[in-house]
């Protein structure tokens, strides 16, 4: 255990502290969230965690667990988990935790279906995403928590997602499928150095949070299994999410704010979003979204330094009539793309309703997009633009957008659109006026 807790002392202290750059950009996470050491250390051992794979550790997790909550120590508990393979049901972290993962430690989720708690829809929703009423509590969960930290030596969280993907597949699902991580309320989260695999649904979702710092971890899923979106912001604030790689069948990043009228109504947004460093791969569906649950707003995001290979699309705004809420301050640049069939996609007609009760003239404001220094190299398609018919996504800029391997004919598509572009390669759509000089694309464009 000394090597352990010299590592948690001075390895992960380093890591909040340390930046890099590249690019020329600001490159670091640091004063978000601050890492904390924890001198209250106990192992799932201590509370009768059997890591044989095949024995259940549900009540092992929930003793620990409630010995960190009600039996609070000053500066939080730090609750070890040793090599092997620790099967369990779902369980609720609590506050001034931290869930530490040693090397070659798997956290694996029972398949269990039938027993596998279920929770009320979140407000923004008004339902479950996928099935009317409730939803499945997420594997790992906490609602109202502050000062949690998941962290380790690259350990691995696994929602064996399969007899949950083949529910969805046979329409037998009766609720909505559960996340791999759900954290709502919450504050002053931190997510670092662990392996993502194999979520029933979303993979990592941190709704109605802020301050949360998500980094230098791996996510990891078939590139056929439905809807297991990599990490989706959801009406959260300040966080940075950078240096990861992300593998999935679906979006690898999605921003979302809530769901048509339930969304506008709660009406809390996702702002202040970083978003660098990450690579990865969404064979069917897209690496950073926007969208499209957008009703509550989303604004001042940045994503910068994307390298995507063998993806879709690589940049998607998507919303749709009735979801009302705006977005707006964009800045996409350094994007880096390989064999992708579209490099740049804007849709104002994406996204089903949750009921019939949406306001199909609740139409969503978009304004002030920046992209720039992208490049890509077997882009089949350079892109598409296309707006809301009376409600044109304006402010866009696209600057030195370099495509290539696009096949013959392939051009822009654009409509109800309007902004600039400069150094657009192949060149874009009318719509977007050519400009000339430097600073075409600055917040000017707004006005």
């Amino acid at each position: 255990m000394v090597h352990f807790l010299a590592f948690v002392w001075f390895v992960l202290p380093l890591l909040c502290i340390l930046g890099s750059t590249s690019a020329g950009y600001v490159t670091t996470c640091s004063g978000i969230v601050r890492m904390r050491y924890r001198r209250d250390v106990i192992s799932l051992t201590d509370f009768g965690g059997i890591g044989d794979g095949r024995t259940l550790n549900t009540l092992a997790f929930r003793k620990a667990i409630y010995r960190i909550e009600h039996l609070s120590r000053s500066g939080g508990t730090l609750l070890y988990i040793p090599p092997g393979v620790w099967l369990t049901g779902s369980f609720n972290l609590t506050s001034h935790m931290t869930l530490y993962l040693a090397k070659d430690a798997v956290i694996r989720a029972s398949q269990d279906t039938q027993n596998w708690p279920l929770i009320e829809p979140l407000p923004s929703y008004g339902r479950g995403r996928e099935r009317p009423g409730g939803r499945y509590m997420s594997f790992i969960h906490g609602d109202g928590l502050r000062d949690v930290i998941i962290t380790g030596e690259n350990g691995t969280i696994d929602g064996q997602g399969e007899v949950w993907w083949n529910m969805w597949r046979d329409r037998s699902l009766q609720f909505t499928r559960p996340n791999l991580i759900e954290l709502i309320n919450s504050n002053d989260i931190i997510i670092s150095n662990v392996v993502f695999r194999n979520s029933p649904f979303w993979n990592i979702h941190p709704v109605y949070c802020s301050n949360v710092v998500i980094r230098y971890v791996t996510v990891l899923a078939p590139p056929d299994s439905p809807n297991t979106d990599g990490i989706d912001p959801d009406s959260s604030s300040n966080m940075c999410i950078e240096d990861s790689y992300i593998s999935t069948g679906d979006d690898l990043v999605a921003i979302k704010s809530g769901w048509d009228e339930y969304g506008i109504a709660y009406a809390r947004p996702s702002s202040f979003i970083t978003i660098r460093r990450i690579s990865g791969s969404s064979l069917a569906f897209t690496g950073i979204a926007f969208g499209s649950e957008t009703s509550g707003g989303i604004s001042d995001i940045v994503v910068e330094n994307i390298t995507l290979v063998n993806t879709a699309t690589a940049i998607f705004l998507k919303t749709n009539a009735g979801r009302g809420g705006y977005i707006r301050n964009i800045t996409v640049r350094g994007v880096h793309l390989e064999n992708v069939t579209k490099a740049i996609k804007f849709a104002g007609d994406v996204g089903d309703h949750p009921d019939d009760k949406y306001d199909p003239r609740a139409l969503p404001v978009v304004e002030g997009v920046s992209i720039s220094d992208v490049w890509g190299v077997g882009v089949m398609q350079p892109g598409s633009m296309k707006g809301i018919n009376g409600a044109p996504f304006k402010g866009i800029c696209l600057s030195n957008v370099n495509l290539y391997g696009w096949v013959p004919g392939a051009q822009w598509k654009c409509t109800d659109i309007s902004g600039v572009a400069l150094g657009v390669r192949p060149w874009p759509c009318a719509e977007l006026a050519a400009t000339h000089g430097t600073g075409a694309c600055s917040l000017r464009v707004l006005s």
